[in-house]
């Protein structure tokens, strides 16, 4: 079904769910993996993977800085807080979930 959407489309959103999540830092990683299975630095990776498949060439440190909007240190110690046993255990049970996506 994704074939239906077109490269346009896909940029605009792609570029607005970025855009979100640059907003929402009350969203932390941990919570993001907890319920998604994924989060702004598996979506920097993915950038990186995509960049550099199409002949590009992005560092993991640049896809980080455009998803989180500031270098990925910086990020962190603004808004990372301490990940709880019950956080780190929910993300654990949300990525197994992950093996058939990729």
């Amino acid at each position: 079904m994704t074939e239906q959407i077109s490269d346009a489309a896909a940029a605009a959103a792609f570029r607005r769910l970025v855009k979100h999540l640059q907003h929402r830092h009350d969203a932390e990683n941990i919570d993001l993996m907890g319920l998604a299975g994924f989060c702004r630095n598996c979506l920097a990776d993915w950038v990186m993977e995509a960049t550099n498949d199409v002949g590009g060439n992005m560092t993991k440190e640049e896809a980080r800085m455009a998803i989180h909007g500031m270098p990925s240190s910086e990020w962190k110690r603004k808004f990372q807080t301490e990940a709880t046993p019950e956080k780190l255990q929910r993300m654990k049970e949300s990525v197994a979930k992950n093996e058939s996506v990729d």
